[in-house]
């Protein structure tokens, strides 16, 4: 028996998922396209589009990236696209919970150390320093820095 040839319906739904792939990898910057396996061809089309500011080339230059991603690979596309926004997700988490952290030190001091360094896997005795620097600290500006210090501890740890 034959594969049944596709419908019509079918085959629009699948170009409107390459039209949005093709939207959010314009939406990206540079640095997160080169994570992707893309063609030299589709590259070149999507940093075109990125330059693009007229209404009617930005439309004919989707349309092209469309036709691209048809002829590619779109599902190792679309997984490692997916995989980047994921890392995207998991590093502002990350960030967020440090920020947390950070504050709450500011605001409780010792008294929040211990159950920081069982949270984060930080290094107790430099965040020990840098809670005492703070208190120590002189000027807006010394003040300043402890606190991005005392963050960057908590948020290496973490990625750590």
């Amino acid at each position: 028996m034959l594969d049944p040839k596709p419908s019509k319906s079918e085959l629009k739904r699948r170009d409107q998922a390459l039209k949005a792939l093709g939207e959010e990898m314009i939406a990206l910057k540079a640095s997160d396209l080169d994570k992707l396996p893309l063609g030299e061809r589709l590259r070149e089309a999507i940093d075109d589009a990125q330059r693009m500011s007229a209404h009617g080339a930005l439309r004919r230059q989707r349309q092209l990236i469309g036709k691209l991603l048809r002829q590619a690979d779109a599902s190792e596309i679309e997984t490692a696209l997916i995989e980047l926004k994921s890392d995207s997700v998991a590093m502002k988490r990350r960030f967020r919970v440090a920020e947390e952290w950070r504050d709450r030190l500011l605001d409780e001091g010792f008294d929040a150390l211990t159950e920081c360094v069982t949270a984060t896997g930080a290094d107790e005795t430099d965040l020990r320093d840098l809670l005492k620097q703070l208190a120590r600290a002189r000027s807006a500006r010394v003040e300043k820095t402890v606190r991005r210090e005392l963050f960057r501890a908590i948020h290496n740890a973490m990625e750590d």
